[in-house]
């Protein structure tokens, strides 16, 4: 689809193609593992949280997932129109660049996603910038997957805006891109499930202890103010921002 300036009502279909992308990717994601875990084996799998749901939780991170898919479908389908008009560095040949730089754009912009993130989310931990904008989100003390989208607007359109500015810059393939996309989610969503699904040896490892599942992430839930971080544990390693339970908890961490 060509979007034409001068036919706006073409960028509004756009905007409804990306909306319904965005919200069946987030409703099947969540759904596989919220009826996994919580529905077909509700008593199999240890939960690190010991709140149960608030009344109408389940339904309101819905609601305001509904209305982030939204936020998220006016970012992409302006990225859209900017790939059109030649001002991003996206590109479709897999021969562009050489192989290798395939996954180095792939951590280049999980690198840059990251910084912004960690630093916009501690930002968004100032007591009067989280009220208006981050409550919404740690309105659920205990996550679920429905969680991994329920944010306020605000907080929307702050996750929104980073990567079309990073694909203005870094240049990444279609796929790498596509790729990108799904990681997004599913990590997310295996963030806030609640249930640490990752072997017990790997989070105890070297490599596993760089990686935020859901122990990482409960913390910051139950805390407030400790682990900040998207993906990766570098930026509250090195800013001290890291739970101190975070050592303890993984020696302990009860899996699959």
């Amino acid at each position: 689809m060509l979007l034409d300036v001068n036919r706006p009502e073409l960028f509004l279909v756009c905007i409804l193609i990306f909306f319904v992308a965005v919200l069946f990717r987030y409703l099947v994601a969540a759904g596989m593992f919220y009826y996994y875990y919580y529905v077909q084996h509700p008593k199999k799998y240890q939960r690190l949280s010991r709140r149960k749901l608030r009344k109408g939780q389940l339904k309101n991170e819905i609601k305001w997932s509904i209305w982030s898919s939204a936020i998220f479908a006016v970012s992409g389908a302006i990225l859209y129109w900017l790939w059109q008009n030649g001002f991003t560095a996206i590109y479709l040949d897999i021969n562009a660049y050489e192989l290798w730089y395939l996954p180095l754009s792939l951590a280049i912009v999980l690198f840059l996603h990251e910084t912004y993130y960690y630093w916009v989310h501690r930002w968004m931990h100032n007591p009067q910038i989280f009220r208006k904008v981050h409550k919404v989100h740690h309105d659920s003390f205990t996550p679920t997957p429905w969680t991994s989208f329920s944010f306020h607007p605000w907080e929307s359109v702050l996750e929104a805006i980073i990567l079309p500015i990073i694909l203005l810059i870094v240049p990444v393939n279609i796929y790498v891109l596509g790729f990108y996309l799904l990681l997004m989610t599913l990590s997310s969503v295996v963030n806030h499930l609640d249930i640490e699904i990752y072997p017990k040896r790997f989070l105890q490892s070297n490599i596993g202890k760089q990686f935020i599942g859901a122990t990482h992430h409960h913390y910051h839930h139950t805390e407030f103010k400790t682990n900040y971080g998207l993906y990766f544990t570098f930026w509250d390693r090195w800013m001290d921002t890291e739970s101190e339970h975070m050592e303890n908890a993984l020696g302990n961490a009860k899996t699959e």
